[in-house]
């Protein structure tokens, strides 16, 4: 890799990279992607792999040298490479510690080396099971136990957003944090735990719909389109740096009433099935009952939030069809 790119995309291959790359080459942007396809699928950038504009490096954020390579090329870093879903950390706890904590501690030390600036993907999961919704950015953070691998995402996320506040306050590295609230949208996979995708998939299919737990938890979903709208104006805005802030709908919703939302949009005669959380994951599992974000910050620095309602971002998932495999 000779050329020199405007954006370094970690984990562009996966659900939210490839929406983001596209957004970026769309507007005349150019890219280059790292991602090691663990989660992420090449079909997400066919359209893009034969541009000039566009570069793809099979690899991981783990690699000091593949990472410092790329950083090297790039005028700025969005890091979204990271262990995903819910059924994803539960079994594979190890994997998602070193692959959160080492690939973004590799991240930041080649963005210091060349002084880039640099965007952390974070997760609503960091405020863990804390009570006090709306979530603020700057609100305590409650986690359970150790003994529970449930919270060793939330728990490597935190130590991302530590080591990026860390990095910006000590070297003067230029870096925002965002927090982001259940991404959803076309693409997207259930494969890994994901919700929306997966009450789609089985409401298109006939099959139940299964709600974990008692379905009254609940959540707010977010369109990728205006996730990455968001990620994008914080980039270009100098007062985001080193702060961090949320991106999320503020449009609650119970997880039994999603089922609902599914089952009727879709046109579906599927019941639905609530599963113990004992029965659908391992012993100890525990979720949190409310996320909601506060988005205060967000507006302040862009004037703008996500707000596609629950009702169209439905819709727009059934029309470009669940990914094969999505289950």
């Amino acid at each position: 890799m000779s050329a020199r790119f405007e954006y370094l995309v970690t984990g562009g291959a996966g659900f939210i990279g490839s929406h983001l790359c596209e957004k970026l080459i769309s507007t005349g942007k150019s890219v280059c992607v790292l991602d090691n396809l663990s989660t992420g699928h090449l079909r997400n950038i066919e359209n893009l792999l034969s541009l000039e504009s566009f570069h793809f490096v099979e690899g991981s954020v783990l690699s000091a040298d593949t990472v410092n390579d790329c950083v090297s090329k790039c005028n700025e870093v969005i890091h979204l490479a990271a262990a995903v879903g819910v059924e994803n950390v539960i079994n594979k706890p190890v994997e998602t510690i070193e692959t959160n904590v080492n690939g973004t501690e590799n991240i930041l030390r080649a963005a210091r080396l060349n002084n880039t600036k640099v965007l952390i993907a974070s997760t609503s999961e960091v405020y863990g099971k804390s009570w006090e919704v709306p979530f603020q950015e700057d609100g305590d953070i409650v986690l359970g136990a150790t003994s529970r691998n449930r919270w060793s995402y939330a728990c490597s996320k935190a130590l991302d957003e530590f080591l990026a506040l860390a990095y910006s306050s000590s070297y003067d590295l230029p870096v925002v944090v965002c927090r982001f609230f259940n991404t959803v949208g076309p693409r997207q996979s259930g494969r890994y735990g994901m919700v929306l995708p997966r009450f789609i998939n089985q409401a298109l299919t006939q099959q139940p719909i299964t709600v974990f737990g008692n379905g009254t938890q609940t959540r707010c979903f977010s369109l990728v389109s205006e996730v990455i709208d968001s990620v994008l104006a914080l980039l270009d805005t100098p007062e985001a740096l080193g702060k961090v802030i949320n991106i999320g709908s503020t449009d609650e919703i119970t997880i039994l009433e999603l089922a609902r939302r599914v089952r009727e949009i879709s046109g579906s005669s599927s019941e639905i099935v609530k599963i113990p959380y004992s029965e659908a994951y391992p012993k100890g599992f525990e979720d949190m009952q409310r996320r909601v974000p506060d988005v205060s910050r967000l507006l302040g620095l862009t004037g703008s939030s996500p707000q596609a309602d629950i009702d169209t971002i439905i819709r727009q998932i059934i029309e470009n069809g669940i990914p094969e495999g999505a289950l």
